[in-house]
């Protein structure tokens, strides 16, 4: 069966494969494309997937820069549905002749727009929606074949769309939760105007993985980069169902981990009918960032010597690939397209060292957002505890810990994290919530202990809210909640003086402070 299909232009938007997700919640397959991608490489791809529609995705570029990216200019001539979001809207506007200028405002955030005509991709919409906007430039102006459906104080032209041909473009982004009716846009797009049929389902991605892991590995051995964390988990589940006693799973305990982790993925893992090798290799990542206070060398240096550890091991096993369990939102802060802005390296992305002995690093779950691996999870049959845990970075409490990474800061680290832990799963906060953990800062403050003077370290809390961790609001947490874990952790780690708590969403900050 040939699924209806919305293919996904990438322009090198942060949220570009998030359009693609929020097609696919809908019954409908999606998949990206490069922004450059021709026409006949389109009438390619709807040999084996019936092509319904296109969306050009955001992008950091500016249509005005030397060489910016630009589709094929062919493209509009396929006669399929078209739909710009955020810089596509502005590179459509451009095309078709309109006038785009510097916004004279800017637009980063929640904004609000007045909905001139609710029609189309429009339709069911009120007069004033609450949007995400994050735009410098703006359509001031489109030709006359084309009308404005909607605006904004400083946007006369937040949406537009041809008065006969389905091209559509939207200044704002309906992908992210923050866009209040967001789903509802999208659902017009995908049902009404490219009328797909919901003929795809997320079991569908299972049957997917394992085929390719199947044919990267083919008759070889591999070993899978195993933390036991939701993501290396469900990759190992999948490699394992996929090469079976071909697979060896190597856990690297390299110091940073949460209190008692390294015990809880032995307990685990020792029921699954896989090769498990258990790496200490907590002295010796230690030594290598003996020193380091910059968080990205700190990631460089993870990236390379996890690889360096998992390499020793594959000498012992014979295998020849390594598989791990990168996610979407992995490769999307590490600047993988090639039109990406760089945000921070992933340790198992661009941290990873140019010079490996692997003859392929096989990501099954490389196109998938968190929530969708649990979903996976899941299908997967995984114990719960493993299926409903929190995220965890790869280099664990190490881009945790400002600055220099100590024997004694680790310590305060992980009896921090597991107060906050601890707290919040005794209030019962955990089920709604996306990361919680303490975050020990480089700076320390005055305080009183005792009746004497303390100068010590100020751990940071962080809470907060997602879906996919494209984006994220801080978590309005109740006050004796926020106190019990202040009061702990500066009576139980001698070491701290003061908590603060982190208020700030996912942009402009990240989930993590590294």
């Amino acid at each position: 069966m040939k699924y209806d299909t919305i293919l996904v232009l990438d322009f090198g938007g942060q949220y570009c494969h998030l359009i693609g997700r929020r097609i696919r919640e809908h019954g409908v397959y999606s998949e990206l494309a490069p922004h450059d991608v021709k026409p006949e490489e389109i009438k390619l791809l709807s040999e084996k997937l019936n092509v319904k529609g296109l969306i050009f995705s955001g992008g950091p570029a500016s249509v005005y820069e030397t060489n910016p990216p630009r589709p094929d200019p062919n493209i509009l001539g396929l006669h399929l549905p078209v739909l710009g979001l955020c810089y596509g809207h502005q590179l459509i506007a451009q095309t078709i002749g309109g006038r785009i200028e510097p916004a004279k405002q800017r637009e980063y955030g929640i904004a609000y727009v007045t909905v001139d005509k609710p029609v189309g991709l429009l339709k069911g919409l009120g007069d004033r929606e609450k949007v995400w906007m994050s735009h410098s430039d703006t359509v001031f102006s489109v030709p006359a074949e084309y009308e404005v459906l909607a605006h904004t104080e400083n946007c006369p032209v937040a949406a537009f769309r041809h008065k006969e041909k389905p091209i559509y473009g939207l200044q704002w982004h309906p992908e992210v939760v923050h866009t209040e009716k967001g789903t509802q846009m999208l659902r017009n797009f995908i049902f009404e105007v490219c009328t797909c049929e919901p003929n795809w389902k997320i079991e569908d991605i299972v049957e997917k993985a394992v085929k390719e892991i199947k044919i990267q590995v083919g008759s070889g051995k591999a070993i899978t980069a195993l933390s036991g964390g939701i993501d290396s988990s469900v990759a190992t589940a999948l490699a394992a169902e996929a090469i079976d006693n071909r697979l060896t799973a190597v856990f690297v305990d390299h110091g940073f981990m949460r209190e008692n982790e390294p015990e809880f993925v032995k307990n685990v893992f020792s029921k699954f009918k896989i090769n498990l090798i258990t790496a200490d290799a907590r002295e010796r990542f230690l030594t290598k960032l003996k020193g380091v206070v910059d968080p990205e060398k700190k990631r460089k240096i993870i990236g390379e010597e996890f690889i360096r550890v998992f390499e020793e091991n594959a000498e012992r096993t014979g295998a020849e690939y390594l598989i791990q369990g990168t996610i979407y939102p992995d490769r999307i802060e590490s600047g993988f397209g090639r039109f990406s802005d760089k945000i921070k390296t992933h340790h198992n992305v661009a941290g990873l060292p140019t010079r490996i002995m692997f003859k392929k690093i096989v990501e099954p779950l490389r196109d998938l957002y968190k929530d969708e691996v649990r979903k996976v999870a899941k299908i997967l049959e995984l114990p719960k505890e493993i299926v409903f845990r929190q995220p965890f970075p790869g280099p664990g409490l190490a881009v945790r810990i400002m600055g220099e990474l100590t024997k004694e800061k680790v310590e305060i680290a992980k009896k921090a994290d597991k107060i906050v832990r601890e707290e919040i799963e005794k209030g019962g906060l955990e089920k709604n919530l996306w990361q919680y953990f303490a975050v020990l800062t480089d700076t320390k403050a005055t305080g009183v202990k005792g009746d004497a003077r303390a100068y010590d370290y100020v751990v940071a809390v962080r809470i907060v809210e997602s879906r996919e961790a494209m984006t994220a609001s801080f978590a309005k947490i109740p006050y004796t909640v926020l106190e019990k874990i202040s009061t702990r952790i500066t009576n139980e780690i001698p070491e701290v003086t003061r908590v603060v708590y982190d208020i700030t969403h996912k942009p402009p900050a990240t989930i993590e402070w590294e």
